[in-house]
C-alpha cells in the first residue's frame, strides 16, 4: 500500500512539473543533489587537466567520454549497452527523453552531439559541451543552415561520430515524434564511408519520470532528476547501421531510422506507442486533441 501511494505521489509530481509547477525537494533530496554535484565537480577537477595535457600531445582526447560516463552514473543511471556502436564515420540518430541521454550516449560511444546554439551560452555547461566537440546550431536560422551543415560535414570528414535527436525535444519514452530532418542534409550526399546507426534509449519503468516534457523548466528538471532516490536502469540499444548512400534523400533517411527506432520501442514496451500529449513547435506537432477538438 505504501509503495502504491509513493508511486501515485511521484506520478502526481511529474504531472505537476509538466504543467510548470515547482517540484518540492525533501532535505534528503537536497543532500543527494549536493552530493551528486560535488562528485561531478571532483571528477571534472581530476579529468579536465588530463584532457588538456593529452590534447597538447595528441588528437582525440578520451577524457570527455570518460567524464560523461562517470557523470551519468553519478546521476543515478545504471547503463547497459546492447549492440555495438560504430566508433567513427557514423551518424547516430536517437530518440530523446532527458539531458541524461547526452551523458550516457557520450560515455558509451564517445560521440559528439548536435545541440541548440543557446546551450553554448550557458555557463559551465556550454564550456563542457565544447570540450566534447558539440556542433551548435540555430534551428530558427534558416539562412545559416548551409554553414551548419558544413560544420557537420567537417566533423564527419574528421572521423567523428555525431549524434542528432531529430524529434526536436524530449519525450516520455512511450511516444515517438515526427523527425525533423534539416540536419540530415549533411548526408545529401553522404561523406564517403559514413553510416547511419539508429539508437534507442530505454529507461524502463522510470521513463515517464525521467522524461523532460511539457512546461517543466530546465532547473526544476535537473533538481528533480538529481534528487531521485537510488538508481534507475538505462538500456542503450545500438541498432543495425545502414548506408545512407543506398537511400535517396534526407527525408527517406530519417524515415528509415525512425521506422527502426519505432519498431524497437514497440518491441521493448510490448504495446503500440501512444500519441505525445504536448505541442512541439520544431517539428510542427500538436497532440490529436488539439488537431481534432472533441465536441
Amino acid at each position: 500500500m505504501a509503495s502504491a501511494s509513493r508511486v501515485k505521489t511521484n506520478a502526481e509530481r511529474r504531472e505537476a512539473a509538466a504543467r510548470g509547477e515547482t517540484t518540492p525537494i525533501s532535505p534528503t533530496g537536497w543532500f543527494r543533489i549536493a552530493f551528486r554535484l560535488g562528485a561531478m565537480v571532483f571528477a571534472l577537477v581530476f579529468l579536465v587537466p588530463l584532457h588538456y595535457i593529452f590534447r597538447s600531445l595528441a588528437y582525440g582526447s578520451p577524457f570527455p567520454k570518460i567524464f560523461l560516463g562517470i557523470a551519468a552514473r553519478i546521476c543515478g543511471a545504471r547503463i547497459e549497452v546492447i549492440g555495438t556502436p560504430l566508433r567513427r564515420d557514423v551518424f547516430f540518430i536517437a530518440n530523446h527523453l532527458s539531458w541524461i541521454d547526452i551523458l550516457a550516449l557520450g560515455g558509451a560511444s564517445g560521440t559528439a552531439f548536435v545541440s541548440k546554439a543557446e546551450l553554448s551560452e550557458v555557463p559551465i555547461v556550454g564550456w563542457l559541451a565544447s570540450l566534447n566537440r558539440t556542433v551548435f546550431v540555430k534551428r530558427e536560422n534558416r539562412l545559416g543552415v548551409a554553414g551548419q551543415i558544413n560544420a557537420l560535414r567537417e566533423a564527419l570528414e574528421d572521423n567523428w561520430s555525431v549524434t542528432v535527436f531529430p524529434e526536436g525535444t524530449t519525450t516520455d519514452g512511450q511516444s515517438l515524434l515526427p523527425f525533423k530532418t534539416s540536419m540530415l542534409r549533411v548526408l545529401e550526399p553522404p561523406p564517403p564511408g559514413v553510416f547511419v546507426q539508429p539508437v534507442v534509449l530505454d529507461y524502463g519503468e522510470d521513463a515517464e519520470w525521467i522524461g523532460w516534457v511539457g512546461e517543466e523548466g530546465g532547473e526544476n528538471n535537473a533538481k528533480r532528476v538529481l534528487s531521485h532516490r537510488g538508481r534507475y536502469n538505462l538500456k542503450i540499444y545500438f541498432l543495425e547501421p545502414f548506408s545512407p548512400g543506398e537511400i535517396m534523400g534526407r527525408k527517406e533517411i530519417g524515415a528509415e531510422a525512425r521506422k527502426r527506432i519505432e519498431a524497437k520501442l514497440i518491441d521493448i514496451l510490448r504495446k503500440p506507442l501512444r500519441e505525445f500529449k504536448y505541442s512541439v513547435a520544431p517539428v510542427r506537432y500538436d497532440p490529436p486533441e488539439k488537431n481534432f477538438p472533441i465536441e
